[in-house]
């Protein structure tokens, strides 16, 4: 017993804890052996193996045979850092910097900073970014998956977090076996019908569609776009649809765009994943002669910048800002513990048809 009355290993164990909770022994620093200890402290290595144990038990070390005990990396997370991770798909003068700029009003004022990465929407990058992340200290998780609409193969990693009750809400995407997680999406599949329903009310038949098939957000944009079309009592036609992937986006479209002009197979409109699509398929199609909107109509999605520049691109409103403004509120009713029952932010945004120059009434 020590002079007040607690276990030599007890009292060695709440010294060795108030260590790590404050600081003096960092998170993934090696703790003094078994020896120094019971030199330093005067005690038996029965003893200090005892303390040892119960700070293992507990969560506060990791013990690895041969090399020693550690520090557990948990510990990174069990203050208030003021840091909310940011990890988005690109980094880029796309949608993402006015999405960003939402998220920092709201959280700056909050006195939280962003800590931002990107993962050129490749798997393998977001896995090491959550690695990355994990080691750091964060209070919280803003993620746009990448190829959400594949199934997630570093589920581990999502769950460390969980471990660590490091919340994180997904925008613009989740994977179909993580759906019980916080998210925010667009209502991409509206967006798809009013873009397609609009080139058929102008009277086009035969409508194309350009479709990205690694991410949710390509699919759902597809189900309008099949909507519509049926709706109308057009028949779908696969033939009608191209898809691409994240590698081959900045090639196929304007390839499959030529193709059609070179086979005499143009359609009257096409709808296209979003602007830079647009933007890459149109400016094919005018360097093969091709006029827009008098030979064609083209539709985007997102009203980026693209979409704004001379007579402009029909597309649906992305509300950039508003979606960084809700997405943070969400991580910070996460963070401080709200009740879903009792969220105040919504989950779901409804699109906005935006009419501009790139499509013509078919008299």
């Amino acid at each position: 017993m020590t002079d007040n009355g607690k276990p030599k290993y007890f009292s060695l164990m709440e010294q060795l804890r108030s260590d790590i909770m404050s600081g003096a022994i960092r998170p993934g620093e090696k703790l003094p052996s078994e020896n120094e200890l019971s030199q330093k402290y005067s005690l038996s290595r029965h003893t200090v193996r005892k303390a040892l144990g119960i700070l293992e038990q507990d969560g506060y070390v990791e013990a690895f045979h041969g090399r020693g005990t550690y520090c557990s990396e948990n510990m990174r997370h069990i203050k208030n850092s003021k840091n909310i991770a940011v990890v988005t798909t690109y980094i880029s003068d796309y949608i993402f910097p006015r999405l960003i700029q939402g998220m920092d009003n709201v959280l700056s004022e909050s006195g939280y900073s962003i800590i931002l990465k990107n993962t050129a929407n490749s798997r393998q990058k977001e896995a090491r970014c959550l690695e990355e992340l994990l080691k750091k200290d964060i209070d919280g998780l803003i993620i746009e998956p990448s190829k959400s609409e594949m199934i997630c193969k570093h589920r581990n990693l999502y769950q460390n977090l969980d471990k660590f009750e490091i919340p994180y809400v997904f925008i613009q995407g989740i994977y179909s076996e993580m759906r019980d997680k916080p998210h925010i999406l667009m209502d991409d599949a509206q967006g798809g019908y009013l873009v397609t329903k609009y080139l058929l009310e102008l009277g086009h038949k035969k409508i194309k569609g350009f479709f990205k098939a690694d991410d949710m957000q390509g699919l759902e944009r597809h189900k309008g776009y099949v909507k519509a079309l049926q709706e109308s009592g057009i028949a779908y036609d696969p033939d009608d649809v191209v898809w691409f992937h994240t590698e081959d986006r900045k090639v196929k479209p304007a390839l499959m765009a030529k193709e059609m002009v070179q086979s005499g197979q143009l359609p009257d409109g096409i709808v296209c994943y979003n602007d830079q699509i647009a933007v890459q398929v149109m400016e094919e199609l005018e360097k093969m002669g091709v006029r827009i909107p008098d030979d064609i109509s083209i539709t985007g999605y997102d009203n980026s910048l693209y979409a704004q520049r001379g007579s402009g691109i029909t597309t649906i409103a992305h509300p950039q800002e508003k979606l960084g403004e809700m997405a943070a509120e969400l991580i910070l009713e996460k963070i401080n513990g709200v009740p879903e029952e009792e969220s105040k932010v919504e989950r779901l945004i409804y699109p906005e048809l935006i009419i501009r120059g790139s499509c013509r009434k078919i008299l």
